[in-house]
This record gives structure tokens, sequence and C-alpha cells, in this order.
């Protein structure tokens, strides 16, 4: 693989989870790589992928190693890595490398960035509030960020935390914005990849745009409410965003790969292999960039955080078993409604989606991309069983494999043909 290393930036401040003022997060101008958002926009090709059949519940993993490998030998996926948990089983698959310059294979406790996955933490810790009557899910916008949700067209009084969390608010998704498109598409990314705004000004941006339609007559998927979500979450509970996930959910589930990075921390702390991109091109022969040194604050509430397969499937196997949210919140955050122009055969919930498979088995979870690495924690409505999946390139194939390993553990296989 011809892969080009950019810069790699001295080391940052560690991590802390002592209290600190109110971060001054900035965002990086490379809205190329959309969130959960490309995987909407290279989803329509997830459809078509052949079912890999395996029962439910069984420890025969093979079809999903079968996957892994098709998606690197055929694919060109540098590398992919599955985390199946189910019971007392956890089994673990790899493909291809972590990192293309020197062979090393990818490990079960390799981190990497999880994109839009991020926005079911964040929706998490807001419904957790609205358990402790902090917020309620009905509360205009206006009431937690007065004077902040100003542009042409927009009605803060009439958007809820609610209709931020389910994407029915109508607010423009900042990263379709040119400028923010042109800083992150091609060669002008290297250029950009460690630029940074602060959460207002990236909010600011989405604003400039009118809303695509009057808050709760639609849905649109869009990063620039969980912007939002995580405002109001730092305004309600007086402390940074990172400190309310750490302390509320990765804490107490003992999550210890898995953090929003503060302010400008370009690296990926802990163990981790190489993230690759082709820079949003899509030519055949487009190079590929090693990308794994980024400015990842642009991401925030909505795509910043950084876990492992094995920290995901904990989270959501708690999130979907009922662990982190009383019964009322547990009915909220699961309501569902439907998406348009999204992934087909899916519905959304706040922060959390819902996908069916080609054999009618419903998986629940959330997706995520980001430069260089894309993510799928998907499973049983009740937990029990998780299957989370990440590609460290972001080109188009991962979705695809990813639809196929999902098919694989959770599409049962054919009743076998009669004898004679």
């Amino acid at each position: 693989m011809n892969t080009t290393t950019g810069p790699r930036p001295a080391p940052a401040p560690s991590f802390s989870d002592e209290p600190s003022d109110k971060p001054v997060l900035t965002r990086l101008v490379r809205a190329g790589i959309r969130l959960c958002v490309a995987t909407a926009a290279v989803a329509q090709i997830a459809v078509a992928a052949p079912p890999a059949a395996a029962a439910p519940g069984r420890t025969d993993h093979s079809a999903v190693q079968r996957v892994l490998d098709r998606a690197v030998a055929d694919g060109g996926v540098p590398g992919i890595l599955a985390t199946v948990r189910g019971g007392r089983e956890t089994w673990v698959g790899t493909a291809g490398v972590a990192d293309t310059d020197t062979g090393r294979q990818r490990r079960p406790q390799d981190r990497f960035r999880i994109g839009s996955t991020t926005k079911t933490f964040t929706a998490t810790v807001m419904l957790q509030l609205a358990a402790e009557h902090r917020i309620g899910l009905d509360d205009p916008v206006e009431k937690w960020l007065p004077g902040v949700v100003r542009g042409p067209g927009y009605e803060p009084e009439k958007i809820t935390i609610r209709q931020l969390l389910n994407h029915t608010s109508g607010i423009y998704d900042y990263v379709n914005d040119d400028v923010m498109t042109d800083r992150g598409t091609g060669p002008a990314f290297l250029d950009h990849r460690f630029d940074g705004y602060r959460p207002e000004e990236i909010v600011r941006i989405g604003l400039s745009h009118p809303p695509t339609f009057a808050p709760g007559t639609g849905w649109r998927y869009s990063n620039t409410p969980y912007f939002l979500a995580g405002l109001i979450i730092e305004r309600v509970t007086g402390r940074p965003l990172a400190d309310a996930i750490a302390r509320r959910i990765t804490g107490p589930l003992g999550l210890g790969a898995t953090y929003l990075p503060r302010g400008d921390d370009p690296l990926i702390r802990g163990p981790h292999g190489r993230h690759y991109s082709k820079l949003m091109l899509t030519a055949p022969d487009a190079a590929v960039y090693d990308v794994t040194e980024l400015n990842p604050s642009w991401g925030w509430a909505a795509g910043g955080m950084v876990s492992t397969t094995g920290d995901l499937d904990r989270f959501f196997g708690a999130l979907l078993g009922g662990r982190l949210l009383p019964p009322a919140q547990q009915r909220e955050m699961f309501t569902m409604v439907d998406t348009d122009n999204w992934i087909p055969a899916t519905t959304y919930g706040l922060g959390v989606a819902s996908q069916k498979l080609s054999c009618g088995v419903t998986v629940w979870g959330m997706g995520g991309a980001i430069n260089g690495s894309w993510t799928y924690t998907f499973g049983t409505r009740d937990g029990s069983r998780m299957v989370s999946v990440n590609s460290n390139g972001d080109w188009n194939v991962p979705i695809v494999a990813f639809t196929e390993v999902l098919q694989a553990e959770f599409c049962p296989s054919p009743a076998p043909a009669p004898a004679g």
C-alpha cells in the first residue's frame, strides 16, 4: 500500500479526571468525513451485501472471520477488527494490519476514533440528567442556551432537547457548509487537520444556513444539534462534557480505554494502530495517507471520542440492558422514528439506531466514521449479544463488511436441504 505519513505533533498533556474550567474546545474545519453522515452516504451499497449465515448464539464465528478476510483481500481495507460478546463468551477476530509500515496485526486492546458513536454517550448523559429532573426533554433550547440559536429562519423557543437528540430539529448540519467541505476533502485536509474551532463557532456555522425543515416536521441526520446538546450538558452540570461522560458512564462501567479528548489533543492515548484515509477522494488510485494524529475537537459531542471494540460492546450491552437509565428514560431513548435519506431499513431514537437485516432480524446500536476510522456496534435489544467492528481505513468498503458481519452473527443459518 502506498501510504504517506503526515507530520506528527509533539505529545499533548495527559488526560485528567480532575475538575477544570470549561475547556476552550476548538473545532477542526475539515468536515469531509462526515461522522455517521459518511456512513449514510455509502450505506446504500450495504443492503446489497450477501448474507453470511450463522445462527445467533453459536460459538462458531468462522462466517465472521471470512467476512473480515474478504474485507482485506478483496476490499483493500488496511485492517479490520471485530469483537463478539454474548453471555460469558467473547470472541475476537482480525484481518489485515494495524500499521502498514511495520505489518503489526490488529489487537483487541487497540484504541480508535469512534466518530458518531459518540452521540450515544452524549444522549445517555442527557437522559440521565432528565431522570434527575435537571432538564426536561421537551425543554426548548432557548431555556438553556439563551441567545445561542440565532440564524435565518430559526425559532429556538420551538426547538426541544428531544429534537436535538433524534434529528428532528431541522437544524442545518455544519459538515455540509461549503468551507467545511472544501477544507475536509483532498489535500486541503492535510493543511487543516490540526485547525480548531470552539463549539460555539461550529454552531454558528450550522446556523448560518436556513433550517432544513420546521422543528418536529421531518427527519434529517445532523451533527450541529449534538454540539448544542453538549453545551447544554456543560451548562447544567457546570463541568466539561468529557468529565460528565467519564463520571457517569466510562468510570462506573470500567471502560478504561474510552474517553472524549480534551481541547485540541491530537493524539490517541494508549495502544492503537494507525488510521488511514484517502481524504474523501473516490478515484481507485487515490493515495492513502496516515491521519492518525488530528485535532478531534471538531467532532466533540457529535463524534470526537476514542474507544475499543471491547469497551463498546460493554457500553452498549449495559445501555440496551437497562443498566444506565431508569425505565422511563430507557423508553424515551428507544422511542424510534423513521429515518429519511439515511441508512436503509433503519429507525432512530435518542442517540441510538436500529437496523433491520435482510433475514428480518433487527439489531440495535450505533455506527460512526471519522477520518481514518469506521466503527459499528449493534446487538440484540436486551444487550445480551453485541458485535463491534472497526476498520482503520475510511473509504467505502468497510460498511459492506460491517453489514455482512451483523448478518453472520444475527441471521439464522438456512435449514439443511432434506436428504434424497
